[in-house]
């Protein structure tokens, strides 16, 4: 029988260096040679909030209590408890710490005041991300990620909905009073005045008394409703009032958008911020702007954005500043030969996104099932006729038309040629109306007054736009993958849209550090930080 040397997991006193555990070529090698080195200005800034230099306590060190949380964060250690017991357990947090084991409100006090400091912190490892040559600047991609909010949705309306429930809550109380009050009259006791509602009773009461003046000092403090953008009042949040409801493919949501504009180059993050509404019309000119600030965005960046981005005034704007950008329209897709037949692939809509009902739409596809479609007719472009599938042509009923934008030439039908026509059932929807078929054949050109619109579409509809955009995909999706699923942030901890904020560029930032870890800070620098 073989025989094994013991092995002891039991506890004991180890001698242990805690400065060799951070071994050259990890993330907390590179994050700790950063702070100390190459941060000094920004850590330095952390000083005015402190007033100990002659009275008071001693304060833990910023540098220290930024590496603990970075590199917490690159852990998908978020609350301030579970970062305490790392610092007392892992020894990798004690060595970041220097054993000093900070307490939870000394890190979630830390948290809070990183939300004036953190721009200048993501710009300085951006800074040293340039100096490292990890920035290309040829082409930018812009996209948003859903994550669900610290609050409920179930506690979303508008100033009308919590009148009707603090009314309703009231009305409640004034109930529960009124009929204990009728029993105690009711009551053959020596002593009514002494009786008392049973134990489950107040706390009841207390609970609904409680919620009660809870709405009504929400309303207090908020006399208007959020503005809409079709000027409908938004929903507000009793918990979050910051977050806003939300459609994902997994439903509705009660939470923020934490954007993101990646670099093609190595997928750095070069902005990011977090977005209090489900919608992202607006946004992409205000980061262009910062990026023109920062003096990354060049006359030759390309900016691509997705169809959520998309929208009349977007590309106006983009126009007037001169920013050149590529931005998808919904239709997009349907226009790309290389993607015809993708229905076969394609799942059914769930009934969230369903804009009729399943009888209408199996009523349409029913009226549309075998009917003849535009490639059934014969169009020529040289002689500008078309002729349909019964061998009639049909007259041309229009040659500088614009459908959705588009250039298109129309043809139609005459009466004489259609009401008699034994294709007619599978030439119409209807076969009883007067006019006949008509078809639209679209031009790829457009005209020479086309608006913002129209240009966007021609150029990212030509070889060169889809090659650029096509590259968007792969490089900024990769980076929500590394932060919600390596960094586990699937779900923002804190409320309020400066905290999500910060906490969004936490994760952000810890993104870059380690692209600077694994292609930035060269071979010197780390051997003299060894």
């Amino acid at each position: 029988m073989a025989h094994y040397k013991p092995v002891d997991y039991s506890p004991r006193f180890l001698p242990v260096v805690l400065e060799q555990q951070l071994q050259p070529g990890s993330f907390e090698h590179a994050l700790n040679y950063l702070i100390d080195t190459d941060m000094t200005a920004e850590v330095a800034a952390f000083d005015r909030h402190y007033r100990n230099d002659k009275t008071g306590a001693t304060a833990y060190a910023p540098a220290m209590l930024l590496k603990v949380i970075l590199f917490a964060y690159s852990r998908g250690l978020v609350s301030s408890r579970d970062i305490e017991r790392a610092c007392r357990e892992h020894v990798t947090f004690m060595a970041l710490s220097g054993d000093s084991q900070p307490h939870f409100t000394t890190i979630a006090s830390f948290i809070r005041l990183l939300s004036e400091d953190i721009k200048s912190i993501f710009a300085r490892i951006l800074w040293l991300c340039d100096r490292q040559g990890l920035i290309g600047r040829q082409m930018f991609a812009i996209d948003g990620v859903k994550l669900p909010s610290n609050a409920s949705k179930h506690r979303s309306g508008t100033r009308a909905d919590f009148e009707r429930q603090a009314a309703k809550l009231e009305a409640a109380v004034d109930a529960m009073l009124q009929r204990h009050r009728h029993q105690d009259e009711q009551s053959d006791t020596q002593d009514n005045s002494s009786s008392t509602l049973p134990s489950p009773a107040q706390r009841k009461l207390a609970r609904l008394q409680k919620e009660a003046a809870q709405l009504r000092q929400w309303l207090a403090e908020h006399p208007h409703d959020k503005p809409g953008a079709s000027g409908k009042p938004r929903k507000s949040n009793l918990t979050d009032n910051d977050s806003a409801k939300m459609a994902t493919e997994k439903g509705i949501i009660q939470g923020y958008t934490g954007l993101a504009t990646v670099d093609d180059q190595h997928q750095i993050i070069v902005d990011a911020q977090a977005w209090g509404n489900g919608s992202e019309h607006g946004v992409i000119v205000d980061i262009a702007e910062r990026l023109r600030d920062k003096q990354l965005l060049q006359r030759e960046t390309v900016i691509t954005a997705d169809s959520g981005f998309h929208s009349k005034n977007t590309l106006e704007q983009l126009a007037e500043h001169n920013i050149n950008a590529l931005i998808a329209d919904r239709d997009m897709r349907l226009r790309d030969e290389r993607l015809q037949g993708r229905e076969v692939h394609k799942p059914a809509k769930p009934v969230l996104h369903r804009k009729r009902s399943a009888a209408e739409i199996d009523a349409s596809d029913a009226r549309t099932a075998g009917l003849y479609q535009v490639s059934d007719f014969v169009f020529d472009p040289i002689r500008m006729t078309c002729t349909c599938p019964a061998g009639k042509r049909l007259y041309r009923d229009g040659q500088n038309c614009f459908i959705n934008g588009y250039h298109a030439i129309k043809f139609r039908g005459s009466n004489a040629i259609c009401h008699p026509c034994q294709h007619r059932e599978r030439c119409l929807k209807n076969p009883q109306q007067k006019t006949g078929r008509q078809v639209a054949f679209f031009q790829a050109a457009p005209r020479p007054d086309a608006g913002p619109v129209e240009r966007m579409r021609t150029r990212i509809d030509s070889p060169a736009g889809r090659a650029i955009y096509d590259r968007r995909l792969g490089t900024v999706e990769p980076v929500f993958g590394n932060v919600r699923y390596n960094k586990k942030l699937n779900r923002f901890t804190l409320r309020g849209i400066q905290k999500v904020d910060t906490q969004w560029q936490l994760f952000c930032l810890v993104h870059n550090i380690e692209k600077l870890a694994k292609h930035g800070i060269t071979t010197a620098a780390w051997s003299k930080a060894a």
